[in-house]
């Protein structure tokens, strides 16, 4: 959004959780847009996620480089068409990786087990000391009426941070906290091109988009609805 009074700002709206306004210009973020739509296409395309109980998720989903259903990881889209996943593109991995530089600067996340500030802490670090690759990408379609309850990211075994990167419509995020999906929870405007980054101790904290609010795309990126892309390390293999 342009004309604002005060610039949004980069705000730690938890220990370990970082937005990070504005990180995709409207270039990358029209390139993403296309790419989206590319991986939405069948095989392995875009779905409506069913839960356990026998409902449905309002957000559909494609997935790369493993497919997430509830409640783990497959190669294939074993709720779905039965198709091998697609997979994760080396440069979505390596934009993760720089999400998380850009987010946490040159220090360490502070994460459990660990003291604040302690070397390692709250990373899970390859061997050139970047933060891992990310190797799962879980993309989400919201359209005007679409939300998504409060839930975790438990199902990978690494701690590394999560990567969130929005794109299209104005929604409201809910991060809350991890041990209740109630209060206290801190909701946090995202708007196309926002990054938000969680790990250490919120790595595992509930959030949750209860509302997305319709039209308030930028209107050069061709989008109606939202998509959210998370960018996730697996520590599966």
């Amino acid at each position: 959004m342009t004309g604002e009074l005060f610039p949004r700002e980069r705000a730690e709206v938890a220990p370990g959780a970082v937005h990070v306004p504005d990180w995709l210009d409207p270039p990358r973020q029209r390139e993403l847009v296309a790419a989206c739509r590319a991986w939405a296409r069948p095989p392995a395309g875009l779905r409506t996620v069913r839960l356990p109980g026998g409902g449905t998720m309002t957000a559909r989903q494609v997935c790369l480089g493993l497919h997430w259903y509830p409640y783990g990881y497959a190669r294939t889209v074993v709720d779905g068409d039965g198709a091998p996943v697609k997979p994760m593109p080396t440069w979505l991995a390596e934009l993760g990786r720089a999400a998380v530089r850009d987010a946490y600067g040159d220090g360490d996340v502070p994460g459990p087990g660990r003291a604040d500030g302690e070397a390692g802490a709250g990373r899970d670090d390859s061997a050139d000391g970047a933060p891992s690759a990310y190797d799962i990408a879980l993309i989400n379609f919201y359209d005007a009426d679409a939300h998504m309850g409060m839930h975790r990211d438990s199902d990978e075994k690494s701690t590394a941070p999560v990567v969130s990167l929005s794109l299209g419509d104005t929604c409201v995020f809910r991060f809350g906290n991890t041990e209740t999906r109630t209060r206290p929870y801190t909701d946090v405007e995202l708007r196309s091109g926002d990054l938000m980054v969680f790990g250490g101790p919120s790595r595992l904290a509930y959030h949750g988009v209860p509302k997305v609010r319709p039209g308030t795309a930028p209107p050069g990126l061709g989008l109606t609805g939202r998509l959210n892309i998370t960018l996730r390390v697996s520590g599966l293999e």
